[in-house]
């Protein structure tokens, strides 16, 4: 069987996305999938997408982990299927789509910046001196110094595989803020690809919320991350709920191909 796919990547976390809304895909399992995104044997990627055909919606985004078990939310992945949709011909001042936590919107501006629409949050849990929210996705999110000089992968593991969050997992993000500003930096160990990734749409998001600096109403967060800059924007109630959130960004198309599955080691 022949795989049709493009590559795209959204601040260095990429995906491999198909065309499916003819079904052609749907039988894929989780080894194939597994195998296509391995970085050695395969194409190459932090997780799989297919886009659907879903009736009262433009698309449905139906999400992979790299380890080729269907995943939760991704916040990157939402805004490179909806860059990918537009590239297939799909063109909306609006799209509407249905992910794996509901509904989402997205818009493209004219230099074809993704803004993505995620889902409310309500509460943000403490845990011990840490934070657990989701926002799509489930994140646990610890404050710290010098980020950049963290070892994420062991720390990440070892929150991940901890005895609380061993079972369903956890993705662990390590968030530095900066005095007096609007900014932070953010390193994400992912589950499911039980690696730290270049960036987490869905991290990215719950560490924001997170480093909220208006106590009531609207705020605005820059993130660096190890695969460029994002911006989330959102509205925080006074009962600590969190409403209008969008993760905005770049999402681009790298190289398009065509493999026989076959070919792909494992497979």
């Amino acid at each position: 069987m022949q795989f049709h796919f493009v590559k795209y990547q959204g601040t260095g976390n990429d995906f491999i996305l198909a065309d499916n809304r003819q079904n052609e895909y749907s039988g894929l399992t989780t080894a194939q999938i597994n195998a296509l995104c391995n970085r050695r044997f395969g194409i190459g990627a932090d997780g799989l997408m297919l886009l659907n055909e879903k009736a009262g919606y433009d698309f449905e985004m139906k999400y992979y982990n790299a380890d080729g078990k269907e995943g939760s939310m991704c916040g990157n992945g939402g805004r490179c299927i909806t860059k990918f949709a537009w590239h297939l011909g799909i063109h909306r001042p609006v799209y509407h789509f249905l992910a794996s936590d509901g509904p989402h919107e997205a818009e493209i501006d004219i230099d074809g910046v993704v803004s993505l629409k995620m889902k409310d949050v309500r509460h943000i849990s403490r845990f011990h001196n840490d934070f657990i929210l989701d926002t799509g996705s489930p994140h646990y999110i610890k404050l710290v110094n010098q980020v950049m000089d963290l070892d994420v992968y062991k720390k990440g593991h070892d929150i991940r595989y901890s005895r609380e969050f061993a079972e369903t997992g956890i993705n662990v993000n390590f968030v530095e803020q900066q005095e007096n500003s609007n900014r932070i930096r953010v390193r994400t160990y992912e589950r499911g690809v039980e690696d730290e990734t270049y960036s987490c749409g869905t991290g990215v998001t719950a560490a924001a919320l997170v480093s909220y600096h208006n106590e009531n109403g609207f705020n605005e967060i820059e993130v660096t991350t190890l695969g460029g800059n994002l911006s989330v924007e959102f509205e925080r109630a006074e009962d600590g709920s969190y409403h209008n959130i969008w993760l905005c960004g770049p999402a681009d198309r790298v190289f398009e191909g065509r493999i026989e599955l076959k070919q792909v080691t494992g497979i």
